[in-house]
């Protein structure tokens, strides 16, 4: 893989190397891939609309500034048009929990615990479907992602506190809805 930085490769793209751009896609294709399917359970949907968002970023790449990383700017692009899309169907969606998959193709699992896993999985998906959508998208970010909250506030432009605040308050509910969901 080209050891140039990402910084080094917008400026090529910016010079007239359309290679340099390429390169790009080629490092964060797959990371955003995931970070759109977590947002987009259906493949199909979640790849239309990966390749949507290289396209806006190959014409917006020359109006990049830098006052973020590329891969935060990226990212910042990449939440927002997979929202726009949720949006644009007037559809709400569930994540998918990756874990959880992983779990029950072991074969290690009870019928009963597979049972009890399988009903814990459907009220986290709903708990997290019936979030606020910026506490949905903090959630998503900081659990899901793993992203600090640092990076987060530039993606979502907002202060360090109320993503704290936000993520507490998802959290909060989200175990609050599954407690129930389980009596």
């Amino acid at each position: 893989m080209d050891q140039r930085s990402d910084h080094e490769l917008i400026r090529d793209f910016k010079n007239g190397n359309d290679k340099a751009f390429n390169i790009l896609v080629l490092r964060y294709q797959e990371k955003i891939y995931w970070v759109v399917r977590r947002l987009l359970p259906d493949h199909d949907e979640a790849d239309d609309v990966v390749q949507d968002i290289f396209v806006k970023v190959y014409r917006s790449l020359n109006s990049f500034k830098g006052d973020s990383s590329f891969y935060t700017w990226l990212y910042r692009i990449a939440v927002n048009l997979s929202l726009n899309e949720i949006r644009r169907k007037k559809t709400r969606r569930t994540f998918a929990l990756d874990d959880t998959a992983a779990q029950y193709e072991s074969g290690d699992v009870l019928p009963l615990e597979q049972m009890e896993r399988d009903e814990r999985t459907r009220l986290i998906k709903e708990a997290i479907e019936r979030l606020p959508e910026k506490q949905k998208k903090v959630f998503v970010l900081r659990y899901y992602e793993e992203l600090p909250y640092e990076d987060i506030s530039k993606i979502l432009k907002t202060s360090v506190g109320g993503l704290k605040a936000n993520y507490f308050h998802a959290v909060k509910k989200i175990a609050e809805y599954v407690k129930h969901g389980l009596r």
